[in-house]
């Protein structure tokens, strides 16, 4: 009997070429959004990243398009208050979502984000998918509840990416994901594999590019 939300197989390899070649291109930083009415058009297929923050949002993005700095990494939690959108090619946006859970910002900026990450998700028609990073070292947490019932709520399929898997033993990594496919039940809008990364080690790079490359 199969697992639920199995992890993805590798991609074949006619996908990740098609993957390699997109990323290729390196990305290019558009403008960073602090509200719907700053939003570029919705002229090209569209995937964002959500996760905690710290979770390896910033890093994912530089290891996917080769960018050392493309994406900024913060080492304070919170850091990072705008959607940041990175244009990929002529066909592509990547939408760094702001970090979620454990802000070094006042509640009011706080709900800020939050209207806006709402207002975002409920209203971008271009949006194929969103990729919720987990990491591996401390699973599924009541704050990735909250944003993958907000994804439900919105009707966007979400993904869910492993990061940081060369962190942590061959066992505790099993037991993360064992984690993840029970809070993933819960949720309608979750899609049926998962993506276990390590930007460090390269792990699932070409697999995430390839799924990015190869949607419709």
């Amino acid at each position: 009997m199969s697992l639920p939300f199995p992890v993805a197989d590798a991609p074949t390899p006619e996908a990740e070429e098609i993957g390699r070649k997109l990323f290729a291109t390196g990305g290019e930083f558009l403008k960073g959004v602090v509200a719907m009415s700053g939003m570029p058009p919705a002229d090209r297929l569209e995937v964002c990243f959500a996760g905690r923050s710290n979770v390896g949002k910033s890093t994912l993005i530089n290891a996917l398009t080769g960018r050392k700095a493309l994406a900024r990494a913060s080492n304070t939690p919170g850091r990072t208050q705008e959607i940041n959108y990175f244009t990929l090619a002529d066909s592509h946006y990547l939408v760094d979502l702001p970090g979620y859970g454990f802000a070094n910002a006042p509640v009011a900026v706080v709900a800020k984000w939050q209207a806006l990450l709402k207002a975002y998700l409920a209203g971008r028609p271009s949006l194929r998918r969103a990729f919720v990073l987990i990491d591996a070292r401390h699973g599924v947490k009541s704050v990735d509840e909250e944003i993958m019932t907000l994804l439900d709520r919105s009707a966007v399929p979400f993904q869910t990416v492993l990061t940081k898997a060369d962190k942590v033993k061959d066992a505790e990594r099993e037991q993360a994901l064992n984690q993840t496919r029970a809070a993933l039940a819960k949720h309608p809008a979750a899609y049926p594999e998962l993506i276990v990364t390590s930007s460090e080690k390269g792990w699932g790079i070409p697999d995430l590019r390839a799924t990015i490359a190869t949607m419709e």
